[in-house]
């Protein structure tokens, strides 16, 4: 059920962004290029508001209020929610963590056959910190919409309640479990992928290093993810401040999540920094151009490609961080969220075919 709130800011959201794009452009302000980009129109509006709106300098992480910055994130996704994905059929589970069950939600397309297909096991975003079943509901619906995969949303415990590896330990405990319950799921054990968002991308890319090989996932979607923590310059610097994302707040999560650094004995926490990456399955990566996390995305694309795991990356230059969450205020975003919908579908149907 949408509550009034919820419902007059979507109102208010598909108002503004329903404008004629000469009038979003003069509310956006002069164009922002950067390193050779045009940031998206609809973008720059939306931070603009956001910017109108928010009393937090930078989105700094309140811990004594996380509690309530958490659930203004799960408000957040559910007033930017695309409409006209209701017929997508939802069902809430509970699959095996490290510790204790986690919170699970299927997502299943109108499009799925009744045959066993493939299942895409979805880690959210929100840097460790923040996120959850109700944040990535919205984007799940529409990866299961238009890939005609089904789709498991996983909540995995956060930091800084529950620090590195709390996070990685379920993200692994859960690829295995649903794979040993694929049946019962109307999947085909050799057709699960692994895929997520930022520090979910992250969960996803470790997920899938660990298991390669017999057993592990077919296929991993990553979008902007996290790739190397305690990292500066390049496009940290570049895009550290006034694109959502901050340089501050990136270095803060990693601080709740990582409190005491990359351990040394202990990669996992830095995948950009693994020895190799041979025998990996295929990898679509996604960067978005005015991300702080770009660089390390695409090192890390490069890294994989070299040890022969076959990639798909992609860089979406006029695009923020978070962009897969943008996409019912921006065509672009949109577009996208999309493609990778499109290499997701493409992906497993490759697997499939042997």
């Amino acid at each position: 059920m949408i509550d009034g709130r919820v419902r007059a800011l979507r109102w208010g959201f598909r108002l503004l962004f329903g404008l004629p794009r000469w009038a979003r452009r003069g509310l956006a302000g002069p164009a922002v290029r950067a390193d050779g980009q045009v940031l998206d129109t609809d973008l720059q509006l939306l931070g603009r508001m956001a910017a109108l709106f928010s009393a937090r300098d930078g989105g700094v992480v309140d811990r004594a209020a996380l509690a309530e910055q958490r659930r203004q994130a799960d408000l957040a996704a559910e007033v930017a929610a695309e409409p006209g994905l209701d017929d997508v059929v939802t069902r809430d589970l509970t699959v095996p963590g490290a510790e204790r069950p986690l919170a699970a939600r299927l997502y299943v397309p109108p499009s799925a056959g009744q045959e066993p297909a493939g299942l895409l096991v979805y880690f959210h975003g929100g840097g460790f910190v923040l996120g959850s079943l109700a944040s990535t509901d919205p984007l799940c619906r529409l990866l299961a919409a238009q890939s005609g995969v089904r789709v498991l949303s996983v909540d995995y415990r956060l930091a800084p309640e529950h620090p590195y590896p709390a996070a990685l330990d379920d993200a692994l405990a859960a690829f295995r479990g649903v794979r040993a319950m694929a049946g019962s799921l109307g999947v085909r054990p050799d057709l699960v992928a692994v895929g997520g968002d930022s520090a979910g991308a992250n969960l996803a890319l470790v997920v899938a290093h660990q298991e390669a090989g017999p057993g592990g996932p077919a296929f991993v979607l990553a979008l902007y993810p996290v790739t190397d923590v305690e990292r500066a310059g390049g496009s940290r610097e570049l895009f550290g401040s006034g694109f959502g994302l901050t340089a501050d707040l990136l270095a803060e999560l990693e601080r709740m999540y990582l409190p005491d650094g990359v351990p040394v004995d202990d990669r996992r926490g830095a995948i950009l920094r693994a020895a190799g990456f041979a025998g990996m399955p295929p990898v679509y990566l996604a960067t978005a151009g005015f991300d702080p996390l770009r660089d390390e995305g695409e090192e890390l694309a490069a890294r994989l490609r070299a040890d022969g795991v076959p990639v798909v990356a992609r860089r979406f230059p006029g695009l923020v961080h978070g962009y897969a969450s943008f996409s019912a205020v921006s065509a672009a975003a949109r577009d996208a969220t999309l493609d990778a919908a499109s290499a997701l579908r493409a992906g497993l149907a490759l697997v499939a075919a042997g």
